[in-house]
């Protein structure tokens, strides 16, 4: 092989070493392009879930459910005395120094103690003595198993009223979907003045 072939077959191995290093770093930038573009993507999709999740929460705290009254009451006042309440069934203020245990109870139970329940995040369901015993099933099973009370109360002026710390839904019917977004809103919702104190331990009508 003349000296001309060898530098001219040397040239070809050079020219196609660049190449591949070239193909290579080719498609180094393009992974490394699309690792970066995946990235920013998921992130995007982060920061959207975020919002659209802080969203939903503000439009839950802010109280969207048709029908709800809000009453402004501060906690942590103690009476021993029985109290007048301005609501039918009471939604806060003044209550006795022992809450009632959460539960169902086929009896009317003391506003006082009730009214404490409430301000530890208890739901309060009532019902007029004379509704339908299919209707008071349906409320047992709407009932949570915590922080939720369920009881008869007379004298209200709808069929079910359903009660939280300052905040009040009367409805028609144990049928209405209300009902279901109200617990979910309230037990134990951002209205409650002592989040997570005991709602067993306390007293049985």
């Amino acid at each position: 092989m003349t000296k001309k072939k060898t530098a001219n077959a040397r040239q070809e191995r050079l020219e196609a070493a660049r190449r591949e290093q070239q193909a290579a770093e080719k498609k180094k930038t393009l992974i490394l392009y699309g690792a970066a573009a995946l990235a920013v993507v998921i992130i995007a999709g982060a920061v959207f879930w975020a919002i659209a999740n802080d969203e939903g929460r503000k439009i839950a705290a802010s109280g969207t459910i048709e029908g709800v009254q809000t009453y402004e009451y501060a906690g942590g006042a103690h009476t021993p005395e029985q109290v007048d309440y301005a609501e039918t069934p009471p939604v806060g203020g003044e209550h006795d120094a022992a809450w009632l245990n959460c539960g169902i109870y086929d009896k009317p139970v003391p506003n006082e103690n009730a009214v404490h329940s409430l301000e530890h995040g208890a739901v309060w369901i009532t019902y007029q003595p004379d509704l339908a015993a299919d209707q008071v099933d349906k409320l047992k099973d709407l009932t949570p198993q915590t922080y939720g009370l369920l009881s008869p109360f007379a004298d209200m002026d709808s069929p079910i009223t359903i009660s939280a710390w300052g905040h009040q839904l009367k409805v028609d019917s144990a049928e209405d979907a209300r009902i279901g977004a109200f617990i979910k809103e309230y037990r134990q919702g951002p209205q409650t003045p002592e989040p997570g104190a005991a709602c067993t331990g306390g007293v049985d009508a």
